[in-house]
């Protein structure tokens, strides 16, 4: 086996790192390229009321596929809007109730939609997620909890409950929506980024498993884009500040007379890039498909760091009994 070390490994970070960083845009300008037929895929979508999740269920139907799109707290507007508009445009779009942090709703959502198919999921995009600023101190243990139980247990949920019948198929996509945050660290970002690291390790980890399967896994990392997930942010960081113990607070002032305040309208990325660059992803032949990919209508702070650990994982391990499933998912 190799033996990189800590020198070798960051040298060849910093050589490679504009390489990276051109190509990581490249790949952002092939997000507008034609877009892939989706006809005869069956994708289950996590977190569709708005944002993200909402503009890739009407993208990927566009493009043909069959989409369950779920959301929490059914009835609501958001999912009668999707409805209809699956209606007027005779888009096979099936709106589900699903909260990611309910265990029955999991099993029943994922259930019901391959009941429906008669078969299992093609595609699991995992995108429901929460956001709370503040001092990682001030984060008491209710923030936490939902933190973490929304983004990265409902994602773990979530893979468990379609990976059976995809697994008998011999094959599927699972893309887990990250951040940049999951490999760059703000302050003051709660515990957004430790949610976000997290989601990485576990969609390395169950990318590496899923070779003899035929099942493979794309980590997306957006950069800021302008969705809702600033209003639901302001909500939950308020909430947190309101309830807050003032030994905790004090320690912070400035920073937590932001918190429930933020503004994300001068963001003018468009969020539509993420559904492109996913369907993309999907039109690449299975075995091909990146691990990671940034996308970001601005600076990709974490090319370097993508860089390096991949050559860490095949370094370590590419000559060893795991050496196949590294190589296959870094493309070695």
């Amino acid at each position: 086996m190799p033996n990189l070390d800590r020198r070798t490994l960051l040298a060849g970070a910093a050589a490679t790192g504009a390489i990276a960083a051109t190509a990581a845009r490249a790949q952002q300008d092939k997000v507008e390229t034609p877009a892939p037929d989706l006809s005869g895929k069956a994708i289950l979508i996590t977190g569709c009321s708005s944002g993200f999740g909402r503009l890739s269920a009407e993208h990927f139907a566009r493009l043909g596929a069959t989409v369950f799109a779920t959301m929490r707290n059914i009835p609501r507007p958001e999912a009668e809007e999707l409805r209809q508009l699956a209606s007027d445009d005779n888009l096979d779009i099936r709106v589900k109730q699903l909260d990611v942090l309910l265990d029955q709703e999991v099993a029943g959502a994922v259930g019901d939609a391959e009941s429906e198919l008669g078969r299992g999921l093609d595609v699991l995009v995992n995108n429901a997620g929460v956001g709370i600023t503040g001092p990682a101190e001030v984060q008491d243990m209710e923030a936490t909890r939902l933190a973490f139980d929304t983004n990265v247990f409902g994602y773990h949920r979530l893979a468990r409950a379609v990976l059976p019948k995809m697994r008998a198929r011999k094959q599927g996509h699972i893309f887990n929506i990250s951040s940049q945050l999951g490999r760059v660290i703000v302050p003051y970002s709660g515990h957004y980024s430790a949610t976000k690291f997290a989601v990485e390790a576990m969609g390395e980890q169950l990318a590496y498993e899923l070779v003899p399967h035929g099942i493979g896994v794309t980590i997306i990392e957006p950069g800021g884009y302008p969705t809702q997930v600033w209003v639901n942010r302001n909500r939950y960081s308020a909430e947190l500040k309101a309830r807050a113990a003032e030994q905790h607070l004090e320690g912070y002032p400035q920073v937590v007379a932001r918190m429930g305040e933020e503004d994300g309208s001068g963001r003018s990325a468009d969020p539509m890039d993420i559904p492109r660059a996913m369907a993309r992803v999907l039109g690449m032949p299975a075995g091909t498909r990146p691990v990671r990919l940034p996308v970001s209508g601005g600076d990709i702070p974490q090319t370097a760091i993508n860089e390096v650990t991949a050559k860490t994982q095949v370094g370590w391990l590419g000559e060893s009994g795991y050496g196949p499933l590294i190589k296959a998912v870094h493309n070695v």
